[in-house]
């Protein structure tokens, strides 16, 4: 930043004199063959001004290293590599010129619950067995709180819920993604023997292939698959 003990001058006693080597061009051109080349002045280092009493603080060059905190506000929506400029807050100028920008990266930190994909959410909703296969009203996360969400009778693991709106907002635009909840039917453990039983005498219900086919549509596909596999492999 601005050096404050000199005003961004570089002179102590605030004397600043036209650099003899450049005239205040700031620049000095050289012969090499037949070609003219032009370069920074070495002598001012192309600020064009000879400063004979440098200031001890900046010495000389008018701006001096400090780290200092920023308050940046963050537009909602945003997504990694977006950039953020902030004007007037970069490095100092050279002999008191106007400071630079600087420019903030955006880096997204990764949700424990929700997958990004652009202004869309995904996540993954666990649901019981008997929600999945009787139906069900369920609160699931978004990221202003719980909705309701209602999961039909007989939904198989795996099916996709959306949820308009209930993405992210888009930084251009500021319409909203949409949230899409994938239900997870978890297998229940650690069971007492009353449920065990009571899951016992469910599974004999499907006992008998027009029970299986009635009740298991997904499962018998599977296994007459696989029985017409080796049946094609054997014949």
């Amino acid at each position: 930043e601005e050096c404050a003990t000199c005003d961004g001058s570089g002179s102590a006693d605030g004397k600043v004199e036209t650099c003899g080597m450049c005239h205040g061009r700031g620049q000095v051109r050289y012969q090499r063959g037949i070609f003219s080349m032009q370069q920074a002045c070495p002598q001012c280092d192309g600020r064009g001004q000879s400063i004979s009493s440098p200031c001890t603080d900046c010495r000389g060059q008018g701006r001096v290293e400090r780290t200092k905190t920023l308050q940046v506000k963050v537009p909602a929506g945003v997504d990694n590599g977006d950039r953020i400029r902030l004007a007037g807050e970069g490095e100092a100028g050279p002999a008191g010129a106007a400071a630079g920008d600087l420019y903030v990266d955006i880096r997204v930190r990764e949700h424990e619950i929700f997958k990004r994909d652009g202004d869309d959410l995904h996540c993954d909703v666990p649901i019981r067995i008997t929600q999945a296969a009787l139906g069900a009203t369920i609160r699931v996360p978004t990221l202003k709180g719980e909705v309701e969400l209602k999961i039909p009778a007989e939904t198989q693991s795996g099916k996709l819920f959306r949820l308009r709106d209930k993405g992210v907002r888009s930084v251009r635009s500021r319409a909203p993604g949409d949230l899409y909840c994938r239900v997870v039917v978890e297998t229940p453990v650690n069971l007492t023997a009353d449920q065990r039983d009571l899951l016992e005498r469910f599974e004999a219900t499907f006992n008998g292939e027009a029970a299986s086919r009635r009740h298991s549509p997904r499962s018998s596909t599977f296994i007459d698959g696989v029985k017409g596999f080796w049946d094609r492999m054997t014949s």
